[in-house]
């Protein structure tokens, strides 16, 4: 205790560190953080966490686990393809395909080897292409050459659904298109991947290549940028749903070209068939004329 300027007798509470008689804090005294403190320190973390959440690929979660699951699933059935191709022709049971990945990164795509090693030929296959393996015909009949792929996307070079990873050569001729479609990784399966499930069997026969470029390309672009514009959530499980029943149901899947709805393939009309064998015999009957076997020849 001391006396005050008034004699009166001012005492000090050490326990609420505050001046008896006139209410004034004593400066000097914090045991613990403030309760502001604590708030603020907590609401950095949660602005962190945030942060951290939002620089994150919103599919990539769901693609890692997908395709660790997929993987150790298949695990059994890779192993029994991987020793069929080896025991069936001489070569490497994977085949590494150079592609253009996200923001234009090259990309190393793995594949079952479905044609004889060291051979040549066009980089588009037909459907009875002559250099398939026995093993490789039935690989690219089911698409089960393209389970190795879950590994890319584990690695991060792919996403179960994306724009289908294309040829350097190919991103080269439109390389404008391609810039907006590779914002996205490329993926397993997609809107192009499934309306072009049998690209093989429609490719003209005589000149696949150019046909590719002129006809199929366009249209899957199209397509790629179609997904890369309205992509969602929904969207991606409605293609992995659509790829399996594809895969395991044996069932087409139509894609609207405008909204890219998925929907289930029509068969073809019996009367088109009728026609269309009517049209062979009347072409049969006039094989032995130049000017149509020049009209035809580029059909």
């Amino acid at each position: 205790m001391r006396r005050n300027s008034q004699g009166g007798v001012a005492r000090l509470d050490a326990d609420r560190g505050v001046r008896a008689g006139c209410g004034l804090p004593l400066p000097g005294r914090l045991d613990s953080p403030s309760l502001a403190d604590e708030k603020s320190a907590r609401a950095d973390r949660s602005a962190n966490l945030r942060e951290f959440l939002a620089a994150l690929d919103r599919n990539r979660l769901l693609d890692i686990a997908i395709a660790t699951v997929a993987l150790v699933v298949l695990s059994p059935l890779i192993a029994l393809v991987a020793l069929a191709v080896k025991l069936e022709s001489r070569g490497p049971v994977f085949f590494r395909c150079n592609r253009v990945g996200r923001g234009g990164r090259p990309l190393v795509m793995l594949k079952f080897r479905k044609m004889r090693d060291g051979v040549a030929g066009s980089p588009l296959t037909a459907a009875c292409d002559d250099r398939f393996t026995r093993i490789g015909r039935l690989l690219a009949e089911t698409k089960l050459d393209e389970i190795p792929q879950l590994w890319n996307v584990l690695r991060g070079g792919m996403s179960l659904v994306g724009p289908r990873p294309e040829d350097p050569a190919f991103v080269g001729l439109h390389p404008d298109q391609y810039a907006e479609i590779l914002r996205v990784r490329p993926g397993v399966t997609g809107l192009s991947q499934l309306a072009f499930a049998n690209e093989a069997g429609i490719l003209a026969v005589d000149d696949r290549l150019n046909d590719y470029v002129r006809r199929i390309l366009p249209q899957k672009m199209a397509l790629d940028r179609l997904y890369v514009l309205r992509r969602s959530l929904s969207m991606d499980l409605r293609i992995l749903a659509w790829t399996l029943a594809a895969i395991v149901l044996r069932k087409d899947a139509a894609v609207h070209r405008g909204t890219g709805r998925l929907t289930l393939r029509r068969p073809r009309v019996p009367q088109l068939t009728a026609g269309l064998a009517d049209s062979a015999q009347a072409a049969t009957a006039l094989a032995d004329s130049p000017a149509l076997a020049d009209s035809t020849r580029g059909a």
